[in-house]
């Protein structure tokens, strides 16, 4: 029905666009009721003229037309359609590049974790190793300290012995045999020894 009444319409343009001398000439001749009326001469020709146009387009215009109608639309339509899919396509891009920026970032904090915990482990590696290495140069210390004090006493239990001898000789004013040297110093070293003690 729709597609009747426009070519009707496109046909009944061009009638008027082809003839529009037709109507004014009547009007001019005549007047009242006249001048609206077609006269029969010219109404004929006009109504076949019009038909014929009327079937021209009808039949190989508005189809025509239609397609191209159609086309557009279809065109419109792919265009929307596609226009979506990219939408989707960017969305679900984007989401997917979200995702690996979250796990990126998950792992770059793993790998610091990881870093601060091997820091922290190395460090107290450190650390114990070098405190036993002074614990160790520390004993050493006290063993060459300890060697040299008994080195030291030993010298001058020594010293004590000859320097006592020697005045126990100029008290006496007699030589001393060599039992009674050896009582003495004897007696000395257990003195100084007991002296050393405390």
């Amino acid at each position: 029905m729709a597609r009747g009444f426009g070519s009707f319409a496109c046909a009944a343009a061009a009638v008027t666009a082809l003839c529009p001398t037709l109507a004014f000439a009547s009007e001019e001749s005549s007047g009242g009721i006249n001048a609206i009326l077609p006269q029969m001469d010219e109404f004929i020709p006009m109504l076949i003229a019009f038909l014929i146009l009327w079937f021209i387009l009808a039949k190989f215009g508005w189809p025509l037309f239609n397609g191209m109608l159609e086309k557009r639309e279809q065109t419109i339509k792919d265009s929307l359609e596609k226009s979506e899919q990219a939408r989707i396509e960017s969305e679900r891009t984007l989401e997917e590049y979200k995702r690996q920026l979250e796990e990126a970032k998950s792992q770059a904090s793993q790998i610091v974790a990881e870093a601060k915990r091997t820091g922290d482990a190395a460090k107290a590696d450190i650390t114990e190793k070098a405190q036993i290495e002074a614990a160790a140069m520390i004993e050493k210390a006290r063993a060459a300290i300890e060697t040299e004090k008994k080195a030291a006493i030993a010298e001058l239990q020594g010293s004590v012995a000859d320097t006592s001898i020697a005045v126990a000789s100029r008290l006496i004013g007699d030589d001393l045999s060599d039992e009674e040297h050896r009582k003495i110093i004897e007696r000395y070293v257990n003195e100084a020894g007991s002296f050393n003690a405390n």
